[in-house]
């Protein structure tokens, strides 16, 4: 596939608790679980974006610190697209591990040269599970340097300009993007 790909890791877990890569989840560290998701899709490469470099990192797969100071998902997702070697990027986040193989395909499927692909469930995107172009390198820079480092913000003003297709998630998909954020989740 002619894309590179970033986990995004890069979040303070602080309703969790503790680093939400390494719980585990149905057996497995979410990492696994996500970086085994993104491998099956065979992008041109793998990059995970966090603070640090984890040390649960293989070493096939191209770390990204996020500038500091962090913030967030906003500052992966710029230090990822700088660093990408291909014209699109698909970001997913680590605590997403309900997300199919089958439904990051037809995300990519809808790929078209300088826009990307946003699932839209109702009225909102969902920004950690999309595909991004390059040409958005220089929006996302634009916003680390302003004081709304919120991804809905950014995603929806891009929205506006067109520079990505919106795809309406369908009720039984919802699910997918259902996210892991406090120890009850895990339940």
């Amino acid at each position: 596939m002619n894309l590179s790909a970033v986990l995004l890791t890069g979040g303070e877990s602080r309703r969790m608790g503790k680093d939400k890569a390494t719980l585990l989840f149905r057996g497995k560290a979410l990492w696994q679980i996500q970086l085994n998701l993104l491998q099956k899709l065979e992008p041109a490469e793998i990059l995970i974006s966090a603070r640090t470099d984890p040390v649960w990192r293989p070493p096939e797969v191209k770390f990204v610190r996020d500038d500091p100071p962090s913030r967030g998902a906003l500052s992966g997702l710029a230090v990822a697209l700088a660093r990408m070697r291909s014209q699109h990027l698909l970001a997913l986040a680590v605590d997403m591990p309900f997300m199919t193989e089958k439904y990051l395909r037809f995300l990519c499927d809808k790929i078209a040269p300088g826009h990307g692909v946003l699932p839209m469930i109702g009225d909102r995107v969902e920004p950690l599970a999309a595909i991004y172009p390059a040409e958005a390198h220089l929006d996302f820079v634009g916003s680390l340097s302003g004081g709304d480092f919120s991804l809905q913000t950014l995603t929806s003003q891009l929205v506006k300009e067109a520079k990505f297709q919106v795809i309406p998630v369908a009720q039984e998909e919802e699910g997918f993007f259902r996210n892991l954020n406090e120890p009850v989740d895990l339940e």
